[in-house]
């Protein structure tokens, strides 16, 4: 899976969003200064030839759809993290985001509940 540009995974995010997009839709999704129809053409052009996403054809309109969900996409570039900077040690990782992140107390439990319903998940 290719890793997108910037410009390009905030484009993806909104046709994630919408499921499929015309050009028009993902034009009106951008906030103010919204960037040229140009601009979002070379986009989709480059998202088309990644593999990122596909299109089909009404008359002279597209139709945009993406090739793989959110999920699989980010999941498949933390594991790249994960493989190059902690030995591909995914409780290097966590040790390394949980130690380094800015989160408060509350997110922590937070984090903790879904770290004690997944083992008890494994249990069984």
């Amino acid at each position: 899976m290719n890793k997108l540009s910037a410009t390009e995974e905030q484009l993806m995010g909104y046709i994630w969003d919408m499921k499929k997009a015309f050009m028009k839709d993902l034009m009106e999704a951008y906030p103010e200064p919204k960037p040229a129809p140009t601009t979002i053409a070379t986009l989709l052009k480059r998202m088309t030839e990644k593999g990122a996403i596909s299109y089909v054809l009404y008359g002279n309109s597209r139709e945009y759809y993406p090739l793989f969900d959110k999920d699989s996409y980010y999941l498949a570039h933390v594991n790249d993290i994960v493989e190059t900077y902690f030995d591909n040690s995914a409780l290097k990782f966590a040790s390394f985001f949980t130690k380094q992140s800015q989160l408060n107390r509350e997110q922590l439990e937070e984090l903790k509940k879904i770290i004690d319903s997944e083992i008890k998940n494994k249990a069984t």
